[in-house]
């Protein structure tokens, strides 16, 4: 079973995945608005236990994906984080010794099978294939060696970018990356158990049923235990707070020319053991 936020019927809720839908438990838990509320809480285990043996609430096609975690206090996107991906820039520079790191809000992100908006300012809509940590633990400064303990799950994202859009500034990418649903997160929240789940995983990017990606994330240049350590030295982590782990070679931007994403394309990030995001895209 894995935690999933959803709604039907006009109303948010959170739950379990199972078999032909998912099992609503929020309002048996009334105390946790939301999944954030159950990580603050440490409750995981809890919920997980209390699914056993219900009946499914909503079956299939009855409700629509959420991102996971719908409130998260931040996202933190790591930029450049696998070997070809830095050496795309092409500028002869070795990786830096320090990563490069975004912000990213909430509302720019939508859920699993809704449409990656694409607005009328720009057609330069891109893809980014990736995993996401979601903090259970939060922290200040914490050890590298102790940072996976803070994980409390996993889940998949679709890191979109309004590409021209990056490039307005000097110094940041931040409006490019932050366009209302112009990425996605899901389709769920996968407990975190073990370290293999994370360490050294293949990572693959799909466009209608063409690979345009495929990395492990063994090969990162700043592993996901390295991005806690590292981004926890700044600014506290708390639980529920989202990390966007960083994308392999081969988004559209780096075909020549440049290949953007256009309504009906179907974009799908995988990951065995974490599962498959789908999102179509459409027009503002």
């Amino acid at each position: 079973m894995n935690l999933v936020t959803f709604t039907a019927t006009g109303s948010q809720h959170w739950g379990v995945t199972a078999p032909g839908g998912v099992i609503a438990l929020s309002d048996a838990f009334p105390q946790w608005k939301t999944l954030r509320n159950v990580i603050e809480a440490q409750a995981i285990g809890q919920v997980l236990a209390a699914a056993e043996g219900r009946a499914i609430t909503h079956a299939d096609g009855s409700y629509r994906h959420d991102i996971p975690v719908p409130d998260p206090e931040k996202i933190i996107c790591v930029g450049v984080n696998f070997p070809d991906r830095n050496a795309e820039y092409k500028d002869g520079q070795d990786a830096p010794p320090n990563m490069s790191l975004f912000p990213r809000f909430a509302r720019s992100f939508t859920g699993h099978s809704a449409p990656l908006i694409r607005p009328p300012e720009s057609p330069q809509l891109d893809y980014e294939g990736e995993i996401a940590v979601v903090i259970g633990r939060g922290g200040r400064r914490i050890a590298e060696d102790q940072a996976l303990s803070h994980i409390a799950g996993l889940t998949l994202c679709n890191e979109g970018t309004i590409r021209d859009w990056v490039r307005h500034a000097k110094f940041n990418v931040t409006q490019g990356k932050n366009w209302d649903a112009s990425g996605a997160i899901g389709p769920w929240l996968v407990p975190f158990t073990d370290p293999a789940q994370i360490v050294d995983v293949e990572l693959t990017t799909r466009v209608n049923g063409a690979v345009r990606q495929s990395d492990r994330t063994g090969r990162m240049l700043f592993p996901v235990a390295r991005q806690i350590a590292y981004i926890s030295t700044f600014t506290t982590l708390v639980p529920g707070d989202i990390i966007v782990t960083g994308t392999p070679t081969g988004a559209g931007a780096r075909f020549d020319p440049p290949v953007w994403l256009c309504p009906g394309d179907v974009v799908e990030v995988e990951v065995p053991g974490i599962g498959l995001l789908r999102n179509g895209v459409a027009d503002e």
